[in-house]
């Protein structure tokens, strides 16, 4: 029996591969995946892997990385959650924890691994796929380069694939340090999804 986004969207919901791992991390959590598949979506959203926030409100980009990125995108709230029009998957489906510093571990190798191509399967009407973060774009593009090196190469992979850098407040100095991002990226970025988006 084949995949379809609903039997998949079950089945990735009730995935616990990484129970142990994250009941031995400092905040103790229980795995929760968050990714909204779509039989219909034009754009997909492959990020890294959802917060502490967003695995409180099981909803992706529910903070405020979420609203930079919905202002890249040009779009409210309400379309951005539309999964008409995004279909959302990060390369770890859970939120991984903190290491020591308190910052987030990164995605788990195992959860795309396990997902990810079986996911993209099912979503074969997708025409561009953001590439948020180095993760995301070294499993799409098949290496691992600096994020602002791939970035700053990011007419060489249109139509299909964009990459960007992550839209967290981490990187609000980045952004100062690469003003071609906002004048150059972020106007294409809103023209394709004006254009792509019912």
């Amino acid at each position: 029996m084949s995949d379809t986004v609903e039997s998949l969207g079950a089945e990735i919901a009730a995935c616990r591969i990484c129970a142990e791992r994250f009941a031995a991390t400092r905040t103790r959590h229980a795995p929760r995946p968050v990714a909204h598949l779509s039989a219909t979506a034009p754009v997909l959203i492959a990020g890294q892997a959802p917060g502490a926030r967003v695995h409180a409100s099981g909803l992706p980009f529910d903070d405020a990385s979420g609203d930079r990125l919905r202002s890249w995108l040009g779009v409210d709230r309400a379309a951005f959650y539309d999964r008409s029009r995004f279909a959302i998957l990060p390369m770890g489906l859970c939120f991984p924890g903190y290491d020591a510093r308190g910052a987030d571990l990164p995605p788990p190798a195992i959860c795309a691994a396990t997902w990810r191509a079986r996911a993209l399967a099912v979503m074969p009407q997708v025409q561009l796929t953001l590439l948020i973060g180095g993760h995301a774009q070294a499993w799409h593009l098949g290496r691992r380069r600096p994020v602002t090196e791939t970035v700053a190469d990011w007419r060489a992979r249109l139509p299909h694939l964009l990459p960007l850098p992550h839209p967290s407040w981490r990187n609000t100095g980045w952004l100062k340090r690469n003003p071609w991002f906002e004048e150059e990226v972020v106007p294409w970025l809103r023209g394709e999804i004006s254009r792509l988006l019912p």
